[in-house]
């Protein structure tokens, strides 16, 4: 293999930080090797049994056959992760739209979405940053998400979210629709190599603050950077200490500039294809719809489910596997 010759050679360690990005990459692949290589030594075992006619294996053989069958059939979901980033860990953004607290409250419906999601997955879920809405919700928040696959799994999350509900906050009890932005990125910095000139950045130290504007930190511990050139601006402010948020926000305007470059490429790929890009924020991805009836709806996919509440509350696989097979189909 191409990666185990290179991490035989003798200079392999004088780029400590190349290094170690090549080795994380040689042992996930190493770790799918193995897989599929066990289970084609358990196919080979189970043939060769069956090969021996031996009635009093069949329990034997029917149970080993159900499990690499669910073994098979999960390998071949695994499969259509194929993006070259599918398999890192994930930051991922959420921005209520337009609309006050009626938006706000669904940016923080999500929130409570995607957390219920990693639950169910065994990820890990760290909130770098969040501003709380004026009367009740978010207005937005960060989070990085650490686990199998995340970024695969959550890049089908990126886009707009419409709520159509009857409104809490509304005395009249009237039908609102509320939209908010979600941004997902794939945790790179530690891979990639993007050098931010100082002089193209403003630094803003200020203090933590929680719901209601109360002081999580008497000292200045949240910092907020802005990338001049590109516009990008990251907050932290969760982290312990400003070493930590200045650490993290740092990482994440890295992997927002990465992305923003990967796909100005795809972009400008499609275009000489002839494709439209349709704007993000201006494009719904998916529906929740609450009154008169309740149902979510994929418009990319037309995957559709009747149970909205479960949804709401993590049910996220089977929208992201028809995203990922609508994907590789097209």
């Amino acid at each position: 293999m191409k990666l185990e010759k290179a991490a035989a050679a003798s200079d392999f360690w004088d780029d400590s930080t190349a290094a170690q990005a090549k080795m994380r990459q040689l042992t996930k692949l190493r770790e799918q090797t193995a897989v599929w290589e066990q289970v084609s030594r358990r196919l080979a075992d189970a043939l060769d049994l069956a090969e021996l006619g031996d009635d009093d294996l069949l329990d034997e053989l029917s149970q080993e056959t159900e499990a690499l069958t669910k073994t098979v059939a999960n390998l071949e979901f695994r499969a259509l992760f194929a993006g070259q980033y599918d398999d890192e860990n994930a930051i991922l953004a959420i921005h209520a739209g337009a609309g006050g607290t009626e938006a706000q409250d669904w940016a923080q419906i999500l929130q409570r979405m995607f957390l219920r999601w990693s639950e169910k997955h065994g990820c890990k879920a760290n909130i770098l940053d969040q501003s709380s809405g004026d009367e009740a919700g978010l207005k937005s928040c960060l989070i990085r998400f650490e686990g199998d696959l995340a970024y695969g799994r959550l890049k089908s999350e990126r886009g707009v979210h419409r709520l159509v509900r009857i409104s809490p906050y509304d005395s009249s009890s009237r039908r609102h629709t509320s939209f908010a932005k979600v941004e997902v990125w794939p945790d790179v910095a530690e891979d990639i190599e993007i050098e931010i000139d100082e002089k193209d950045l403003r630094i803003d130290r200020f203090r933590a603050s929680g719901a209601g504007g109360q002081h999580v930190q008497k000292n200045e511990t949240a910092v907020r950077l802005t990338h001049i050139p590109t516009g990008l601006v990251v907050s932290c402010q969760n982290q312990r200490s400003l070493t930590q948020n200045m650490q993290a926000a740092m990482s994440i305007l890295k992997a927002q500039m990465f992305d923003l470059e990967r796909r100005k490429q795809e972009a400008e790929i499609a275009s000489l294809k002839g494709e439209d890009i349709s704007a993000e924020w201006g494009s719904q991805i998916r529906s929740y719809v609450l009154h008169p009836y309740k149902m979510v709806k994929d418009h990319r996919t037309n995957h559709e489910v009747g149970n909205a509440q479960a949804v709401l509350d993590g049910r996220l696989d089977e929208f992201m596997e028809a995203f990922l097979k609508h994907t590789v189909g097209s």
